[in-house]
């Protein structure tokens, strides 16, 4: 049996650095952005609802049900070897995907939440956004409510700092970045894992993600070494207020 862990929080957090660097350890599988979380919930949804006649009427909604979600995570890294995965996804931190991970992935769970100031990504993906020749508006429907990446993620890492009961483990950016070594040491105390040397001088992505299929390259861009981009991007007044609105907790 796999221990999983989850890796969540914030987009443009570091998140695919802290996979690469975790990643060195031959025990630990960390990868792109996982579809466990929703594939798990699109099958708990259909035997709740569509399925929920026929499994009932066969005496198998309290197991066939049970099973069929259960099997979704060794399914999808069946080619692991690792013996400890690192599922990287945004959701992890919504309270309904939390009642998942207990139920059928570890019912003492860790989850990795990482932050950055809400400014700060939304520059970060403007930037990208502008490099990548983005049609229009570069701040357009970003900050949107519930928006996919930021709005939703924020709500998440937003419920997740109200509930904590020891489940997650905050990381902010900067952190990260300029204390790489002492960031790395509070997760593996976290999550109970036996230390490991990892290289900070010679990082690679293990597991690069295609990013136009998100229609962003360099999205996801690992460099060998750690250090922070100087994003030199100015935002409109309106979105600056946004940023402002959203950060408080």
């Amino acid at each position: 049996m796999k221990k999983f862990i989850g890796l969540s929080g914030l987009p443009r957090t570091g998140s695919t650095l802290l996979s690469a660097i975790l990643s060195q350890n031959p025990d630990i599988h960390a990868e792109g952005n996982s579809a466990v979380c929703q594939l798990m919930w699109d099958m708990q949804q259909s035997c709740k609802y569509p399925a929920r006649q026929q499994l009932m009427a066969n005496g198998r909604y309290d197991t066939t049900a049970k099973d069929l979600i259960a099997a979704i995570p060794n399914i999808y890294y069946k080619d692991v070897t690792a013996p400890i995965i690192v599922d990287k996804c945004r959701s992890w931190t919504l309270p309904e995907n939390m009642k998942l991970f207990y139920k059928y992935l570890n019912n003492n769970p860790k989850i990795i939440v990482l932050e950055r100031p809400i400014i700060d990504i939304v520059k970060s993906f403007v930037n990208l956004r502008k490099q990548n020749n983005w049609p229009g508006d570069l701040e357009a429907e970003l900050l949107n409510e519930a928006a996919e990446p930021i709005v939703r993620s924020l709500d998440g890492v937003k419920w997740a700092k109200k509930n904590n009961k020891g489940e997650f483990l905050f990381i902010k950016y900067d952190d990260l970045i300029t204390n790489t070594k002492n960031e790395i040491n509070r997760i593996y105390e976290f999550c109970e894992l036996n230390f490991f040397e990892h290289d900070f001088t010679n990082i690679i992505n293990l597991h690069p993600e295609l990013d136009a299929a998100y229609g962003l390259l360099g999205h996801h861009d690992v460099r060998s070494t750690i250090s922070k981009r100087n994003i030199d991007v100015e935002l409109s007044v309106e979105t600056i207020k946004k940023c402002q609105e959203l950060e408080k907790y």
